[in-house]
């Protein structure tokens, strides 16, 4: 173990605050941190402000509806559980600090992961050198999976690259003269976003869809004049956004003034968004984008989930949310079955309860190969009739594919 986790069991030793804490789970020596009075609480650094406070905020519910209905339960371990979150501004040094903070200092019990493959590697570096469990719920580019990271753990179905595979299937299923010739792609410079999009991109053009406009743009742009202008000159056939939410948003309002109408529109994580049909002025119709969630989802915790958010905060959950409640149920899972909830010893018992386990949560059962890839698919979903369902793959679709779609 590294000095400076040596350094943080000593001062927590000595501290007087944490006198309680260590009795508690010191009397047996497996460390069990059931029946001290005090809470469990768990770290966390997100985007509250800065360019992913969109989703970050979503996270952040999906975080607080997880407390308060394990709360409600009673807790865990019979303690209650405290969410201590910081802003990390969208900023990949901050979180870094926010992290030190939460564990070094704060002392915090448990942590869990922010938004973004941007912020989340860096939080992990921090979480694995401090020998914590760190489970995530949005870090899904490849990348992420490719530091060698012993205790991350993806808490979604599927990883960035694999989002549109049962697109992909579609789409080169489909009779040639029918089969879409040409593709336009435009995504964030965002690891999750570029991996998304360009997931699909490889399928393609391995099976001769040809590439005609491929554009990478920095996180923060608001103008989508210039970008949509190539792609509606290019005529391409579909048209891919790796995308967030707001820039998602801008592409497609610059698209449609252009008139321009292809026959397949799909962008990763904006059409998820309740608030995004109003934002692009209701011209839904058609438009794709992978989930890894939906509210109908038959999982026993889901209804649940559903029913007590929407009390909460008066909203059904998406995406977002549910994904960082996922996160939640696998830290409780975990938590419950070993029997403690404290830095030291006890997290990795954690890791390896969790590397080695399935756990059932409301995106459906996860388990994880060594790097902590979750072994599973997403979903497609499509805007059909106005609302937004699942159409691919078949034995989950609510409503058939439409393609071509409807002109927006």
């Amino acid at each position: 173990m590294t000095n400076r986790y040596r350094r943080i069991r000593w001062m927590a030793a000595i501290g007087a605050t944490m006198t309680l804490a260590l009795a508690a789970c010191g009397d047996d020596g497996g460390g069990d941190s059931a029946g001290s009075d005090d809470p469990i609480v768990v770290g966390i650094s997100l985007p509250l402000t800065g360019d992913f406070s969109e989703p970050g905020k979503g996270v952040q519910r999906g975080y607080e509806a997880w407390a308060k209905i394990t709360n409600d339960k009673g807790g865990l371990l019979g303690r209650k559980v405290e969410l201590k979150i910081l802003d990390d501004q969208s900023n990949a040094d901050r979180v870094v600090a926010d992290y030190e903070q939460l564990i070094g200092s704060d002392q915090v019990d448990l942590v869990v992961g922010p938004f973004s493959t941007r912020l989340v590697v860096p939080a992990a570096r921090v979480a694995e050198e401090y020998g914590m469990l760190f489970v995530e719920p949005a870090g899904a580019a490849k990348e992420v999976f490719e530091q060698g990271f012993k205790n991350l753990f993806y808490a979604a179905p599927a990883v960035a690259n694999d989002h549109y595979n049962h697109l992909a299937e579609y789409l080169l299923a489909l009779p040639a003269d029918q089969r879409p010739k040409t593709a336009a792609y435009a995504a964030m410079d965002d690891p999750f976003a570029q991996g998304t999009a360009y997931g699909l991109k490889e399928k393609l053009a391995a099976a001769g869809i040809r590439t005609v406009v491929d554009e990478v743009y920095p996180p923060n742009t608001t103008d989508f004049g210039s970008i949509a202008a190539k792609i509606a000159a290019s005529r391409a056939d579909i048209v891919v956004g790796g995308s967030q939410y707001q820039d998602g948003v801008n592409l497609i309002v610059a698209l449609q003034q252009l008139k321009y109408q292809p026959k397949l529109a799909a962008f990763s994580t904006a059409p998820t968004n309740p608030e995004f049909a109003a934002a692009i002025g209701n011209k839904t119709e058609g438009i794709l984008s992978p989930t890894g969630y939906t509210q109908k989802a038959p999982y026993p915790s889901n209804k649940e989930f559903v029913e007590k958010y929407t009390a909460q905060f008066g909203t059904a959950p998406e995406e977002d949310e549910a994904n960082a409640y996922t996160t939640g149920q696998v830290v409780a899972a975990a938590v419950t079955a070993v029997g403690c909830a404290e830095q030291g010893e006890c997290q990795q018992k954690l890791v390896e309860w969790v590397r080695g386990n399935t756990v059932e949560t409301v995106v459906g059962p996860l388990s994880w190969d060594e790097t902590g890839k979750p072994k599973g698919a997403h979903m497609i979903q499509q805007w059909v009739g106005g609302e937004i369902q699942i159409v691919l793959p078949a034995e989950a679709k609510e409503a058939d594919l439409v393609y071509p779609k409807p002109a927006w």
